[in-house]
This record gives structure tokens, sequence and C-alpha cells, in this order.
């Protein structure tokens, strides 16, 4: 069963828990930015995962147990393969030195635009898969391939400076040199420019795509 082949009604149960869990995340928690401490941040990583858990049995019970299965063998996949990004992000924000308590901010907005590019390519990958069955094939060989270049260069470091993204995004964007609270723009000299909040966004969005790239095939050859 593909995406698109499940139930309109499903889809619309899927969205809504996202939204609200969002709206708990952005406009309850962290409403006002700050640091959250060890505890804090240990249980809403349980909350989380615990709610995974419960949409899981959910498609245990509405669609039985080889798909609940599918779901969680992706979640897991996605889950382990995070660990990669979080260094990624940790990296980035300190060598922007991000304040920590606006690395939420970032975070959080850098999920809803992961949110939306992998929803897209999901589905476009969903149908490919469906029309053209070989393209798992390519998706395995270009797996391997990243594996292998990824093995090769771990002795190289990450440079966001030196990253394509960073030099495009100053050469055609008025970015700032400085944060100004959680604001991603400022009307500076009566010119709307970017904090270097917005830029550090950017390059989370980005490095987010990239790793996309990775999990998504990784979770069609699999399911």
């Amino acid at each position: 069963m593909t995406p698109v082949e499940y139930p309109f009604w499903v889809w619309i149960f899927f969205f809504s828990v996202v939204l609200v869990a969002l709206f708990v995340d952005i406009g309850i928690v962290n409403r006002t930015a700050h640091v959250p401490s060890r505890k804090e941040t240990i249980i809403w990583s349980i909350i989380w995962v615990s709610l995974a858990l419960s949409f899981n049995a959910f498609i245990l019970w509405q669609f039985g147990l080889a798909t609940a299965k599918l779901f969680l063998t992706g979640y897991l996949i996605e889950l382990s393969l995070s660990v990669d990004n979080l260094f990624v992000f940790l990296l980035i924000f300190s060598f922007f030195k991000v304040p920590k308590k606006y690395q939420h901010r970032v975070l959080f907005w850098g999920i809803m635009g992961a949110l939306v590019m992998r929803m897209i390519m999901i589905f476009a990958g969903a149908e490919l898969v469906e029309r053209f069955h070989w393209i798992i094939y390519v998706f395995g060989v270009f797996l391997v391939y990243t594996g292998l270049k990824m093995f090769g260069n771990s002795e190289n470091n990450f440079e966001p400076h030196e990253s394509a993204i960073v030099k495009l995004t100053t050469k055609y964007v008025r970015i700032s040199k400085h944060y100004d609270g959680d604001k991603f723009f400022v009307i500076k000299d009566g010119v709307r420019t970017g904090t270097l909040l917005l830029l550090v966004l950017i390059v989370v969005e980005f490095t987010d795509l990239v790793f996309a790239v990775d999990s998504i095939p990784a979770i069609f050859g699999i399911t």
C-alpha cells in the first residue's frame, strides 16, 4: 500500500496529530525563549517518543501487524540516522555561536521546513517506485555510494563558513553579522535585513535536505 492509497481520514488524523504536537511545542512549552534543563529535555524526549509509539499502536489496530512493522522500522531508521544530524547541528550552533535559548527556535522552524521537504520527496519517491520499481536499485546504489563517501571522508571537518549555501545566501540576501534576540529579520537603515539567526536557519534547512537525500532512499529500500 503506497502513501496515497491510505484512507483520507488517516492523513487528516496524522497531520492533525503533527500540528497539535508542533503547537504544544512552540506555542506552549517554548513560547518564551529559554534554555531547557536536562530534566525538561528528558521528559519531553520521552513524551515525543511515546507519541510516535502510540501512533504505531494506532496503525497496528487499524492496518495490522505488517503495516505497523513498516512504520516502526522507518521510525527507528530515521531516529538512528538523526544522530548524524544532531552532531552537525551542534557544530553549526557552535560555529555561529548561537545563544542556547534561541537554538530551539532555529530547530523548530528547521523541522517545519524539513517536514514539508520530506513530505514532497516521500510522495514523489513513492509514486516513482510505484511506476518504475527498478528505481529501488538506483536508490540502493546511491546509498552504497554515499556510505563509501562518508567512510572515506570520515576525517574531514565540516566548515559551515566554507559551504556553498552560506556563500550563496550571503551573496544574494542581506544578512547582518549579529543576532537580534530570536528575530530572523530586522529593519536596518530602512531595509529589511536577515539576522545571523536567519543564516543559521538556512544552513540547518539545507543540511537537513542533504541528510534527507540519504535517509529517504533508505526508507524506500527497507519498506
